[in-house]
């Protein structure tokens, strides 16, 4: 169920350009198109779906389909238009970036929050590579035409990114994030006392039935064909009574695999509004614990979630290169508040 960016011709037809693929899984059952489109493209809206399926935009195994058409497992879905996706249309833009470290080959950048890592699903600018098309040349392509990039974090998480310079080292960095030899570890705020001292969270992360912004975790004998299996490792810093922080390291790399992961064991990440933390979780009724939240919530307006580790092999020297990100100001800040009333109110 891979989005791809790739010109088609499809069938003779060279102006088409492949924004959208996806390709029903075994246990699909009839669903309309335009339903199926709108539990798999992120921000897309009904109407915008039936106008497209009315222009004649919607192909299954190659045809063209009305909105009516019922997907059935195997079919392969694709949405064409005349324009090349957004995200294949780059601008560069002077922005800012955090470098910690760079060379020939390389470099690491600590992402601020708010920034889009790519462009894509309405944020066509202002994000990462944007930045670096204007500040480095001829950055090589990764598998889906982004340059530099060899593997993303969320917008709202903080924290350490590597981008490649050269197309020996994209590949060289690739092979060790699929062969799992990187070193990845997150620091997060999650809601609730977490008993275990550490642990690991193991369950196939892929799309939720009913929200289609949420992943979820997929277990028994068809995870396999609603997922891809992901492996978490966690380990308690601190507690502080209704929250507690973790380290995360991850041995897979799924699209939020922590924040799902995390979820699914009951400690759902401290004001993720996407998995629901921006409520109260856990605690007390009382109007002046309420107001407390809320003012942790107006210092860490996001989810708690920073990527402070981030190890791997240099591609030329064959070193390994290991860097650390401080935990930014809006999460300390709102570890401070917790500390504070953790040692106070709660006994």
């Amino acid at each position: 169920m891979a989005e791809t960016n790739q010109t088609e011709d499809n069938g003779g037809n060279d102006d088409l350009y492949e924004h959208f693929r996806f390709v029903a899984d075994k246990g699909q059952s009839p669903l309309r198109v335009d339903k199926y489109l709108m539990n798999k493209v992120e921000n897309a809206t009904r109407n915008k779906i039936q106008k497209s399926a009315k222009d004649g935009n919607i192909y299954v195994n190659d045809v063209i389909v009305k909105q009516n058409y019922k997907v059935k497992a195997g079919d392969v879905v694709t949405v064409m238009f005349e324009h090349p996706p957004y995200e294949m249309l780059l601008t560069p833009e002077d922005l800012p970036i955090n470098i910690v470290y760079e060379d020939d080959d390389l470099l690491v950048v600590n992402k601020e929050p708010g920034m889009v890592v790519h462009p894509g699903h309405g944020n066509y600018s202002g994000t990462l590579i944007n930045a670096l098309t204007f500040h480095f040349d001829n950055l090589p392509n990764n598998s889906s035409n982004r340059p530099g990039l060899v593997h993303r974090i969320d917008k709202d998480t903080s924290g350490l990114l590597v981008v490649a310079k050269t197309e020996q080292a994209m590949t060289h960095l690739s092979k060790q994030f699929f062969k799992k030899t990187t070193e990845r570890e997150y620091v997060a705020l999650v809601w609730g006392d977490v008993k275990e001292d550490e642990g690991t969270v193991e369950g196939h992360i892929g799309r939720h039935p009913k929200n289609r912004l949420q992943n979820t975790v997929y277990l028994g004998e068809d995870a396999e064909e609603k997922g891809k299996a992901a492996v978490t490792h966690y380990k308690v810093l601190e507690r502080l009574g209704y929250v507690t922080v973790v380290s995360c390291r991850l041995e897979t790399g799924r699209t939020h695999q922590i924040r799902v992961h995390m979820k699914h064991i009951g400690h759902t990440l401290f004001n993720d509004e996407r998995y629901g933390g921006e409520k109260i979780l856990k605690g007390t009724t009382f109007t002046k614990y309420k107001q407390f939240v809320d003012n942790c919530f107006k210092v860490l307006p996001r989810q708690a979630l920073h990527a402070r580790t981030l190890g791997f092999i240099q591609p030329t020297t064959g070193e390994f290169l290991r860097f650390e990100a401080s935990i930014p100001e809006d999460i300390e800040a709102c570890l401070d508040k917790w500390r504070n009333y953790s040692k106070h109110v709660i006994e």
